[in-house]
């Protein structure tokens, strides 16, 4: 009777440790995917409207520039460079060196006569048109939000430009609501 109970404890013990084992397994799993592979974004504004609305989530993805730079169009979710507490989401506009001229709410780049196609905006530009003109530095990117009438981006801030090493990931899936769920390009 004692060698059963003794069987039967050991089979316990071992049974509780595989479950702390797989929970220890899972955590550090979930830990590694949210600090290196996956950004969770809640959207509080609506200066991404209408291709990401206020109140949605969306997963940008860490790893999408480890190897390449960012591209004109991207949606990055980046450190925003007046106060790096805080996370902003916006469209790539301007690409390091480039010298990008808003004019009549029309974005040109590189004293090219033909503006960017920009048919993700919201409504007509109308709000804060230009002129600007923006040098954009190495090693950063001007960014602005899709919805410009209505949007705290590159043209009001006192840090213009964000540095690549800010950029935390591409934004790539919305999440919530499920009812809009889905690929963002």
């Amino acid at each position: 009777m004692a060698k059963e109970n003794a069987v039967q404890e050991k089979s316990a013990v071992r049974e509780v440790l595989s479950w702390l084992i797989t929970i220890l397994l899972a955590v550090l799993a979930a830990l590694v995917i949210k600090n290196f592979i996956i950004i969770n974004a809640n959207i509080p504004s609506g200066s991404m409207e209408n291709t990401i609305m206020e109140g949605d989530r969306i997963f940008g993805f860490r790893l999408a520039y480890h190897d390449k730079a960012p591209k004109r169009g991207d949606i990055v979710i980046f450190k925003y460079p007046d106060d790096e507490e805080e996370n902003y989401i916006k469209r790539v506009i301007g690409l390091p060196g480039e010298t990008i001229l808003i004019r009549d709410a029309k974005v040109y780049i590189n004293g090219s006569p033909v503006p960017l196609e920009e048919d993700y905006l919201k409504e007509e530009w109308t709000v804060a048109t230009g002129p600007y003109t923006f040098q954009v530095p190495e090693n950063s990117y001007l960014v602005l939000g899709d919805n410009r009438n209505n949007s705290q981006d590159a043209r009001y801030w006192d840090n213009t430009y964000v540095s690549e090493d800010k950029i935390l990931g591409k934004a790539i899936f919305r999440y919530y609501p499920v009812a809009t769920a889905g690929s963002l390009y």
